[in-house]
């Protein structure tokens, strides 16, 4: 039985009459590198730089590289959770089918979608399909040629973003083009490939420069705006899939120079490059700079644009113009995960080392914890042992999470890792009994207690766990000066 005490877990110790001390949370997690990248010297081969997330079909990952492949533009790769083996599917060629795809990729049935930021008939970036098999490359469409002292055009140019599908409908944004040049939503239909320009930002209240992609919910869109807005540091924006509609539900605050930590900052973050997630009637997301310390925060606002509440703001760097070191990372540039009642995501930068962290945070803000820390890297290819610099997403698949790392590895060009992500174990006391509960949907955990940590003699809580609003939930009568508590597996 694996034992979350070599994993990611969450102890209490109750003492009879006192009541609930307070948590005394040990985070140990098992970090286990999967893939190294090993282009970057070369140009050439598997690939380099990650710089997005993964999605997971069938015990198989499928990502982007930024750089890399045979051709040195990125590639599109899949890795094979079970083998270990990883398969360059696509090298681009800038020229012909486009280069750097930033964002990862969607995948419906067993076509992949995506989009290049450069190359291409303009060098404005692609939009692409490919078969998981890595036959059948198709180019869906070419940014066009922008124009004039202010790089603009009709559709818009360089999506950094990731599509969405609905329907036959891929929806998605340009970071820069369109009529003012400050960036597009757009649509592509795949029945006929009519693409379709739904809002060219103006840099006013809409917000401008979109750098990530969208969500869809009952006919809406919901993105961000890296600038922009009433203060020119972003928004949270929702429009109708038919281009009507624009609601800029949240412009991030002015920012002012901190003397003490070098940063500009302000009380709800700034410039979120990354996309939003949705649960029920709350959206959440994450800002690179701003906050308090200027590193960034994590943040929540209601559909309707209300409610907006800053959840996180991420420390003070040891060294803010060099790789500084904090104990929760900073600089977040990808869109959070919510999986067993947590918020899990990334930060590029911070961390013990300064390289990057792991972390997760309950959705009302507190509990934040960091879950790894990457090391520093070393050397002339900027190479460790686990990875630097995440700047992508993460994926959760059997009490694990998965990511990239854009840099760092043993090649210097960025990771495939793991992370054991054991379930929130919560305790509440009444009288002499503590109510434990944890997440219904984390299989193939049992709870265990015991008196003494210096005991090995770990017992199986009764009763066993009733389901109680999606929730494990156990009763337990505490007879005993002490009594601790642990999910193992």
């Amino acid at each position: 039985m694996k034992t979350l005490i070599h994993k990611l877990f969450f102890l209490y110790a109750l003492l009879a009459g006192l009541g609930l001390t307070l948590p005394n949370r040990m985070a140990a997690q098992t970090f286990t590198p999967l893939y190294d990248f090993t282009a970057a010297q070369s140009e050439t081969n598997d690939g380099a730089y990650p710089g997005a997330g993964l999605i997971l079909s069938d015990g198989v990952f499928y990502g982007t590289t930024e750089e890399g492949g045979a051709n040195g533009d990125g590639t599109i790769f899949a890795f094979n959770l079970n083998s270990l083996v990883h398969t360059n599917l696509h090298s681009f060629n800038s020229a012909s089918d486009g280069s750097t795809p930033y964002a990862g990729l969607i995948l419906s049935g067993n076509t992949l979608y995506g989009t290049a930021s450069y190359g291409g008939n303009s060098g404005n970036g692609t939009i692409f399909a490919i078969q998981t098999s890595g036959l059948g490359f198709t180019n869906l469409y070419h940014f066009t040629a922008t124009v004039g002292a202010n790089a603009t055009n009709s559709d818009g140019a360089n999506p950094i973003g990731g599509l969405i599908l609905s329907g036959n409908t891929l929806y998605g944004t340009a970071s820069a083009g369109g009529a003012s040049g400050y960036g597009t939503v757009f649509a592509l239909n795949l029945n006929n490939l009519i693409f379709s320009t739904l809002h060219s930002f103006t840099n006013g209240g809409d917000g401008a420069n979109p750098q990530a992609g969208l969500i869809l919910s009952g006919g809406i869109l919901y993105g961000t705006a890296e600038n922009g807005g009433s203060s020119s540091a972003g928004t949270v924006f929702a429009i109708n899939t038919s281009g009507s509609g624009l609601t800029n539900l949240h412009s991030f605050g002015p920012l002012a120079y901190n003397s003490a930590t070098e940063k500009l900052t302000n009380s709800d973050g700034a410039n979120p490059q990354a996309g939003l997630i949705l649960s029920g009637s709350t959206l959440y997301g994450t800002c690179e700079s701003g906050g308090i310390a200027g590193e960034g925060t994590v943040f929540a606002v209601n559909t309707g644009g209300s409610g907006f509440a800053n959840l996180h703001n991420f420390t003070a760097v040891s060294n803010p113009f060099g790789h500084g070191a904090n104990s929760d990372g900073s600089t977040p540039l990808a869109a959070l995960l919510f999986t067993n009642n947590m918020l899990y995501g990334t930060a590029y930068g911070g961390g013990a080392s300064g390289y990057g962290a792991v972390f997760a945070l309950n959705t009302n803000g507190s509990g934040f914890m960091n879950l790894y820390s990457f090391t520093a890297t070393f050397g002339p290819y900027n190479q460790n042992t686990d990875g630097a610099n995440p700047m992508g997403g993460l994926i959760f698949s059997g009490n694990n999470l998965y990511g990239t790392a854009s840099e760092g590895g043993n090649g210097g060009d960025g990771t495939i890792f793991s992370i054991f992500a054991a379930p929130p174990l919560s305790l509440t006391v009444s009288g002499t009994k503590v109510i434990l509960t944890w997440p219904a949907s984390a299989t193939g955990f049992t709870l265990q207690s015991v008196t003494n940590l210096t005991s090995t003699n770990w017992t199986t809580v009764s009763p066993s766990p009733a389901n109680v609003n999606g929730q494990n939930t156990v009763t337990n009568q505490v007879t005993g000066a002490q009594m601790f508590y642990r999910l193992a597996q």
